[in-house]
């Protein structure tokens, strides 16, 4: 437990149940009344953001998260198969906490999970992956802009938009974060 003037962004609480990162605190002062500590909370499993008042110097509760590093391994029916490198256990992780960051998982990449417990509650990309670009559609080439984009279907299936010189069988460097080309290998 920690009192809530002891909040601060990056914090990871319990708050009614649901885990929550800590995006901003401030203590507000008002003129004829109690001061209190207003929070935005994101949620770690849904990313809902929320607003919080906390009473000065409530009790909270604070949350310890470990990191583990995995590789993905394949997809089990509607959940993902992950290795955990520390201790080669293998780990279930349901689809609604992979998302979105589906479109750049590949066999062998490895990815950093949030547990609270035996729960996962997060996981995280690296910023940059190469992959192979399986099929592009056709470029117009009366474009001679040098801002013309294509898009590039991947590997593992991710849709990115990629200048015209680049054709099916490239590798291309991708920022997961942005889903941005970044440039050929």
């Amino acid at each position: 437990m920690v009192a809530s003037s002891q909040i601060i962004p990056g914090m990871t609480l319990s708050v009614d149940g649901k885990i929550y990162r800590v995006e901003s605190a401030v203590k507000v002062t008002v003129s004829k009344g109690v001061p209190f500590i207003k929070t935005k909370l994101k949620s770690l499993i849904d990313e809902e953001a929320i607003e919080k008042n906390f009473k000065l110097n409530q009790d909270v509760q604070e949350v310890s998260l470990l990191e583990k590093k995995l590789e993905y391994l394949y997809l089990e029916g509607r959940d993902y198969l992950f290795l955990d490198i520390g201790s080669l256990d293998q780990v279930l992780v349901p689809s609604n906490i992979i998302g979105d960051k589906v479109n750049y998982l590949k066999e062998g990449i490895e990815i950093k999970a949030m547990f609270y417990g035996d729960s996962i509650f997060s996981i995280e990309l690296p910023q940059f992956l190469e992959l192979m670009v399986v099929k592009t559609e056709p470029g117009d080439s009366s474009l001679h802009s040098t801002n013309a984009t294509k898009i590039a279907v991947l590997e593992t299936g991710a849709k990115v938009d990629v200048p015209l010189f680049v054709e099916s069988g490239d590798i291309v460097k991708i920022d997961t974060q942005t889903n941005d080309y970044v440039q050929r290998v």
